[in-house]
């Protein structure tokens, strides 16, 4: 990647207290749609691969400077299988050793049937090589995996199965890195379900919690439950208040339990607080639910994604020792309600535990009310940086939907966002539909102090595919989470400058310290600061009026280690 700090974007300091149906959001997904959008029932009869898995061809694979990407469903020579289908894919990273890892999928067999299973593939070499062993329940409908994991580096896989008209889910564990799984946990569930694990070191560490959309329960009007003895069983299901749905969830770090997702009639985001969720044998209360205005509503049935949606709501928690520790972020594909663009990546946060939100803030940078940002993803890595990736159209030739993967990050407390970063060719998403209109309804991501593990689908290889990428942001981030962990930040804020910009920087030890503006060939042209200070964190005010427009650098040195960020002075 090359060195894009620009910070872009700035949240307003002033948060407002959203009622759960905000004026703002008067546009509704009509009730029928709501319900088909997320059917996942059998059609097509199980059909085996037309070659018998014996067509192949050469894997999509690439490494470019700050990402690298690898297919995942190949064949035990890693080498493409032709004539099947793989979408909607999650991820988990064992925490203990983070080159083990598990990716699962809605597997097609067939690409002429839409009968789908549950398909996996694990790395024990971050994600260098992939062994798909198969599907759990061969030959079993299954839909909407979710993974997971816990602290013990165990890895969770949540599968939804329907005969047509009965929803219900299994959670299958697995205690050797993915190679091999258990028969499954009953754990109620309905459609579009998801799952969270408490990895915090509390009452309610290793619990699993599990919502879907309240539309189509096994168990109503429940539509939530948790487990609190590693998965082997789940409780009866309850309510959640503010009924959301297509939502993720979150633990923070009291292991209170939020949950993110569309508003009852499409309004915005609702946001569910549990502040007891943890406590083993309690009565799972909820506070009253707030609403996020993200000035548009998540939406389907659009000419991208036929049959599915713009995205889930992404729900994550700063769980740094940094300034950002506990803040609650919630992001999603919208359509727009303020100026009707069809798909942008939203985002909101809170200060103060899901009380308040502050403003709707975008996320992409192009130009413009015509373009489609969908897919958008989040994660919150341990020393806080937010990670967001999403697929984007706004490279397209005219009248296709041939989109690209893009990337931005924050390392303070979405204050402002790097600026977009293209990390993938385009492609035509409508290519090799497995009998299904779509390419799934999300994407995940888990974020590291070491950059990002996505799991994502596309049609590079000309069908619809699942892929492994490992994004390194091009800073070193805000810290790394621990109490005793020493780290350095620079930000300039605003950037692109006119006349001024506030430049804040961090320094964990005290000693000589030196800030300058260099040129583009590294010649220092002024020093803001050259001498010893303590500890801390400083602000200093730049005037930039001397300066004529162009690209120039602030760089900072505390005794051996150096930062560096690109400033941009326009006139």
């Amino acid at each position: 990647m090359k060195n894009k700090t620009q910070l872009i974007l700035l949240i307003g300091g002033t948060t407002l207290l959203s009622p759960l149906f905000s004026s703002g959001q008067n546009v509704k997904v009509p009730a029928d749609k709501k319900m088909q959008m997320h059917n996942e029932k059998p059609g097509d009869k199980y059909s085996p691969n037309p070659y018998d898995n014996k067509m192949t061809s050469p894997p999509m694979r690439y490494n470019s400077t700050g990402v690298f990407t690898a297919q995942v469903n190949v064949n035990s020579s890693g080498q493409n299988i032709l004539g099947d289908a793989a979408n909607e894919p999650n991820i988990a990273v064992n925490p203990l050793d983070p080159n083990k890892i598990v990716i699962g999928w809605r597997q097609f067999d067939n690409v002429f049937s839409n009968f789908r299973q549950a398909g996996w593939s694990y790395t024990s070499d971050a994600g260098q090589t992939w062994t798909f062993p198969g599907v759990i329940n061969p030959g079993i409908f299954r839909s909407d995996p979710v993974l997971d994991y816990d602290t013990a580096g165990n890895f969770y896989y949540n599968s939804l199965t329907s005969d047509g008209s009965n929803y219900t889910c299994k959670v299958f564990k697995s205690i050797n890195g993915g190679a091999t799984w258990g028969t499954g946990a009953d754990a109620h569930g309905g459609d579009k379900q998801w799952m969270t694990i408490d990895r915090t070191n509390g009452a309610g560490s290793g619990n699993i919690y599990s919502s879907w959309t309240s539309s189509y329960s096994s168990c109503l009007p429940g539509f939530f439950t948790r487990s609190t003895d590693g998965g082997n069983s789940f409780e009866n299901c309850i309510q959640v208040s503010g009924d959301p749905y297509w939502a993720t969830m979150a633990v923070g770090n009291e292991g209170e339990l939020y949950i993110g997702g569309a508003g009852p009639g499409g309004e915005g985001i609702v946001v569910a607080k549990s502040p007891n969720a943890q406590i083993p044998g309690s009565s799972i209360s909820w506070d009253f639910p707030v609403a996020v205005d993200m000035d548009g509503y998540i939406s389907g049935w659009s000419s991208i994604n036929p049959e599915g949606l713009l995205g889930q709501a992404n729900i994550d928690v700063d769980r740094s020792n940094g300034p950002g520790r506990g803040n609650v972020y919630v992001l999603a594909s919208v359509q727009r309600v303020s100026n009707f663009d069809p798909g942008d990546v939203m985002f909101a946060k809170s200060t103060d535990g899901g009380l308040t939100w502050s403003f709707p803030v975008q996320i992409n940078d192009d130009p413009g009310t015509t373009n489609t940002q969908w897919f958008g993803t989040m994660s919150v890595a341990p020393n806080g940086r937010i990670d967001v990736v999403w697929l984007d159209t706004r490279d397209a030739p005219a009248f296709t939907d041939n989109s690209a993967l893009y990337y931005s990050y924050s390392t303070n407390g979405g204050e402002s966002f790097s600026v977009n970063e293209k990390l993938s060719d385009g492609f035509d998403p409508h290519i090799g539909y497995p009998q299904q209109n779509k390419m799934g309804d999300y994407f995940d991501m888990v974020s590291d102090n070491s950059g990002a593990h996505l799991a994502w689908a596309n049609t590079l290889n000309g069908e619809e595919d699942v892929y492994y990428s490992h994004i390194t942001p091009d800073v070193t981030g805000i810290g790394n989470g621990q109490a005793n962990d020493k780290y350095y930040s620079l930000t300039c804020y605003p950037n692109p400058v006119r006349s001024q910009t506030l430049i804040r920087y961090q320094v964990p030890d005290d000693g000589s310290v030196k800030l300058v503006i260099c040129n583009l060939y590294g010649q220092e042209i002024t020093t803001l600061v050259n001498k010893k200070q303590a500890a801390g964190i400083y602000n200093i005010t730049f005037s930039a009026d001397m300066l004529p427009a162009g690209y120039y650098f602030c760089r900072l040195t505390a005794g051996a280690h150096s930062e560096i960020t690109r400033l941009v002075i326009m006139k």
